[in-house]
């Protein structure tokens, strides 16, 4: 199965750098937004593949890299909760801590710190930790957020789960998600 991982992987830097890809030939005037879905068990391959693909200076294409995680972290402390979440959730519990964060999961935020000017020809918005960030934000809500802001690029988002087209299904056993905008980049 790694193998098959590996080859997919491999398919996966050549397609980003296509031309066909990086004007979104192909779409019939949909959105440029792909999903790469992968084996939930497979993350740290996956987060290899990326770092050594941000490392590569024979790409095609500028690949610009926002972990969703990451991009959470930076709201909480922009709004000074990060050091109080891991008190309150020990006096509260889970699910008050994510009503509680409610200010900082706002999908504008995220979309505030994911887009960035000027967006140019040739660069491949890769999103990552989306299986890191759950709960905090749902892909398909953010998706539909990012799409009027980033437009004019590609869109792809390494996925730990599936997309049949219609659905996201996070880790391969969350409830799915209708979204209907995007497709399967492989």
């Amino acid at each position: 199965m790694a193998d098959d991982l590996n080859s997919r992987l491999d398919s996966f830097r050549k397609i980003i750098q296509t031309d066909d890809f990086l004007e979104g030939k192909g779409l019939s005037n949909e959105v440029n937004i792909r999903i790469f879905c992968y084996d939930p068990e497979k993350e740290m391959e996956v987060r290899y593949f990326i770092k050594q693909l941000q490392k590569a200076d024979n790409l095609k294409c500028n690949l610009v890299v926002r972990n969703l995680y990451d991009i959470f972290l930076d709201i909480c402390k922009k709004k000074h909760i990060l050091d109080k979440i891991p008190a309150r959730e020990a006096q509260k519990g889970s699910e008050k801590l994510l009503m509680s964060l409610k200010g900082a999961r706002k999908v504008q935020n995220f979309v505030e710190l994911i887009n960035y000017e000027p967006q140019k020809t040739g660069d491949v918005l890769l999103l990552t930790g989306v299986g890191e960030v759950y709960p905090f934000i749902r892909l398909h809500t953010l998706l539909e957020a990012l799409q009027p802001a980033v437009s004019e690029i590609p869109i792809v988002v390494m996925y730990p789960g599936s997309f049949d087209g219609h659905q996201l299904t996070l880790f391969d056993k969350l409830q799915p998600n209708d979204y209907y905008r995007a497709f399967n980049l492989i």
